[in-house]
């Protein structure tokens, strides 16, 4: 054959080495999967588990898919189909679920949970007790229900007596009922007397603080305040306090009333 006619082959390519260990891609994975996992131990700890949460939570899950939302830890009830395999049948007792705007995680999302049956929120009660002039005049107190607002002034009676002088109204009062007028708060009339006081007329300790609670409530009244809004209420001396003058009425301020219904439970 001649020289011409020869055939060439075509060069091998170069030998790759293949590297020890793993590709380097799976570095990287074990990377991120580390990180999800703290963050979802983050997510853990910092979240407080509720049982009641829980509960509800899972019937919401379960009414979205099986149209039945059960109690967690309740018996499944097994009855017979016709092809002979077991059936759910209704839970007895049903969850109520959670609203979707409480199912948040506490710590990650800054939402504000209400309470129970209260609408009350602290920044607007101290922005609206800031817009007349009350803000160095009372004291707030936050509970489980709610915002309470002490009034720090209060009205002193003589002893024995249930009758108010007309200047007995004491200055920082004549800004509450403008706020009660303009809002729609709750005011809360408290009467005291002093221990074993009496009037001349025989009236009892409790007499004396009924009387005096009814007495500023009718004055309250008469300057503009509905009815409606103030509620009256008297301890005698059951709540005397030692060295100090205990013949008085004081004022709170809520921004709901404690008799407003909030959701009926069960009564077991």
């Amino acid at each position: 054959m001649a020289d011409e006619d020869k055939i060439e082959c075509p060069e091998c390519p170069p030998v790759v080495e293949c590297k020890e260990g793993a590709p380097e891609w799976m570095a990287t994975f074990a990377d991120l999967v580390t990180l999800l996992l703290t963050f979802f131990v983050l997510l853990y700890a910092m979240s407080k588990t509720e049982v009641s949460k829980f509960n509800s939570v899972a019937g919401s899950i379960r009414k979205a898919f099986a149209g039945n939302a059960m109690q967690i830890g309740e018996t499944i009830q097994l009855g017979k189909s016709p092809d002979d395999s077991p059936t759910m049948i209704e839970s007895q007792q049903p969850v109520e679920p959670y609203p979707i705007d409480l199912l948040t995680t506490e710590g990650i999302l800054d939402k504000h949970e209400i309470n129970r049956e209260s609408d009350e929120d602290l920044s607007e009660m101290q922005e609206t007790l800031g817009q007349y002039e009350l803000s160095e005049s009372v004291d707030i107190y936050q509970m489980n229900e709610g915002v309470k607002v002490r009034i720090k002034d209060q009205i002193v009676f003589r002893d024995g007596s249930t009758k108010m002088d007309d200047t007995s109204i004491v200055p920082v009062l004549q800004k509450v009922i403008k706020l009660m007028k303009d809002n729609d708060w709750t005011l809360f009339v408290e009467g005291y007397s002093d221990v074993g006081e009496t009037s001349k007329s025989g009236l009892g300790a409790w007499e004396l603080s009924s009387k005096r609670a009814i007495e500023v409530t009718k004055a309250i009244i008469k300057r503009g305040v509905r009815p409606s809004k103030i509620t009256t209420v008297f301890y005698g001396d059951s709540r005397a306090k030692d060295n100090q003058v205990n013949r008085k009425v004081e004022f709170l301020l809520r921004k709901i009333d404690l008799r407003t219904e909030g959701k009926k439970a069960k009564s077991k």
